[in-house]
């Protein structure tokens, strides 16, 4: 049974910085894409950040571009989302998620199966 578990989220002042974690168990980590996506209060969820089985290749939301990192450490099965210059507008719940095959998935939110129980981030101005 995949089971993906965040932590890291917080309350944090604009222009700082946090860094998420997903610790992920149940699978062979290091087969299958991690994304990081969020939600904030009255919105649909959205895509912040993929990442393909190797890290090879990554994916951003053009509204993280240069301000968010995600890298994966398949030795440890944990996904990271480092967020630095954050903003008000970042203020979501984070979710990380997986998904169901392997050597699959990249931006979209249907590509994935297996949903963390998200970690709140708010920003304040």
């Amino acid at each position: 049974q995949v089971q993906l578990v965040e932590s890291g989220g917080g309350l944090v002042q604009a222009g700082g910085s946090l860094r998420l974690s997903c610790a992920a168990s149940g699978r062979t980590f290091s087969k299958y894409t991690m994304g990081w996506f969020r939600q904030a209060p009255g919105k649909e969820r959205e895509f912040v950040a993929a990442i393909t089985w190797s890290g090879g290749v990554t994916y951003y939301a053009d509204s993280v571009k240069g301000r968010f990192t995600i890298s994966r450490d398949n030795a440890k099965n944990t996904v990271y989302l480092q967020m630095n210059s954050l903003k008000p507008e970042d203020t979501a719940v984070y979710y990380c998620a997986t998904p169901l095959r392997a050597y699959s998935g990249s931006a979209y939110p249907d590509e994935y199966d297996y949903w963390g129980q998200g970690t709140q981030v708010t920003v304040s101005s």
